[in-house]
């Protein structure tokens, strides 16, 4: 049947297909009425679907090259709660567009506009004295003070640019920080302010985690916690921060947003001293999840922990990720760092300790989820450096313009907000999966809060 068909009559993609589909004949000798009612229709969607078909066996066969696609790199996180930012320090403005987002969410700048204030610039003598209000403004996505279901679209303008001071580093590359890198990537890059891979590139990510934070907190009553407990060698001691009753207003109590006053004091002190002498430090932003669901993360490569450690170490001078018990855990013995379970008084399977920081087996298991970022002293100081121009020539610079002197205080709302964008993408994904049929009520717990609890 199929070879009674004149080749010269068909497109070669319709041909290509129906020797592709050729092999269907060894149905003849079975019961040949039963083969032709079945290749009729097959030939039939060949021929009106073969445009679409063709590409789909085309790579298969060396009669037709393959093309290839990626996906457009390096701006686009999540994979359900998607998240693309746009802009540079220096352009028109920077922002955010949120595709994903459930409808019927309330929602306007002012749910925003909190967590911007915290990570804005000039809010304090700690930070770097740019002076933006970062204002935000939504332009879809939400009608009547609603989300609708289709893409955000957040935007926050830039006001005060300041392009003359980075003439020097137009020519030359500042030590350790992206010049150099993105001229080897690109051959090109945007000098002003160091284009995209400026902290202000961040608004976008704050923007939307501030969303994934009232998703979270309206489902699930799960809130995602920041603070900073190390700068340079003024270290936090362990345990002087109590996880399950720690609040935002205690955090956000002092400048460099410590919940332990005597240490906030020290930490001011020790950015005070490198900032008057136009250096830098680093420090350490620790981050809590307190009521995350159970079961959010999947075996193998999509771990939660290794989701989030990709989700924090993708902000700007981020340098180390630690979780639970993390580099403390490998001079434990097995007996002393295991977590032994227990029934609490309301019949959850809970766990003693919590070493494991909230996650087992890639999974969450319901006990406070914790984790540490390292990130690096600015790069950018009022020193004189070695480096070398664009042309390789060997010179000393003294970088212009106006920098934090330690990142970590404004640090803290970006770590918030990637914790939370892989929260809510790892909720939904957990939903689509494992909740759309009754749950095994055994072993398994509901997602969201009871409504009584909202």
């Amino acid at each position: 049947f199929i070879s009674s068909i004149s080749s010269s009559s068909l497109s070669s993609s319709t041909h290509f297909l129906f020797s592709k589909f050729s092999k269907l004949s060894w149905l003849l000798p079975l019961h040949p009425s039963l083969s032709l009612e079945l290749l009729n229709p097959i030939l039939l969607f060949l021929l009106i679907f073969k445009d679409f078909l063709f590409p789909l066996f085309a790579s298969q066969s060396n009669q037709e090259p393959t093309k290839s696609f990626i996906q457009a790199a390096g701006s686009t996180f999540g994979n359900y709660f998607r998240v693309t930012t746009f802009g540079e320090s220096h352009g028109g403005g920077v922002g955010c567009i949120v595709d994903g987002c459930p409808p019927r969410i309330p929602l306007s700048e002012a749910d925003l506009q909190g967590d911007l204030d915290r990570r804005r610039p000039g809010q304090s003598r700690i930070t770097t004295p740019r002076k933006e209000t970062d204002t935000c403004r939504i332009y879809s996505g939400v009608s009547e003070g609603v989300t609708t279901g289709t893409p955000i679209h957040v935007l926050v303008p830039n006001t005060d640019q300041r392009g003359h001071d980075y003439k020097e580093m137009s020519i030359a590359y500042r030590p350790s920080h992206a010049d150099a890198t993105y001229d080897m990537k690109y051959g090109v890059r945007a000098v002003q302010g160091g284009g995209r891979s400026s902290a202000r590139e961040t608004i976008g990510r704050v923007a939307s985690g501030a969303i994934a934070k009232k998703i979270l907190k309206l489902f699930s009553g799960t809130e995602v916690l920041a603070y900073v407990s190390q700068v340079h060698q003024v270290v936090l001691p362990d345990g002087s921060v109590d996880h399950d009753t720690v609040t935002l207003d205690q955090i956000e109590s002092n400048i460099v947003r410590c919940p332990n006053p005597d240490y906030a004091e020290k930490m001011i002190a020790a950015i005070d001293a490198v900032r008057t002498r136009g250096n830098s430090i680093g420090g350490v932003v620790t981050c809590i999840v307190r009521n995350a669901p159970r079961g959010l993360g999947s075996p193998v490569f999509d771990k939660l922990e290794a989701e989030l450690a990709k989700a924090v170490m993708s902000l700007p001078a981020t340098k180390g990720f630690e979780f639970g018990s993390g580099f403390a855990g490998t001079l434990l013995t097995g007996s002393e760092h295991n977590d032994e379970f227990y029934t609490d008084e309301h019949g959850r399977i809970r766990t003693r300790t919590n070493r494991s920081g909230g996650i087992q087996g890639g999974i969450s298991n319901g006990e406070i989820i914790n984790m540490r970022v390292a990130f690096k002293p600015t790069a950018t100081i009022g020193k004189k450096q070695h480096t070398v121009t664009r042309e390789k020539e060997e010179i000393e610079l003294l970088a212009r313009g106006r920098h934090d002197p330690c990142v970590v205080p404004r640090a803290v709302p970006m770590v918030e907000a990637m914790v939370a964008l892989v929260l809510v993408d790892q909720l939904m994904a957990q939903y689509a999966q494992c909740n759309l049929f009754p749950i095994n009520s055994e072993l398994q717990e509901p997602l969201n809060l009871e409504p009584a609890n909202l």
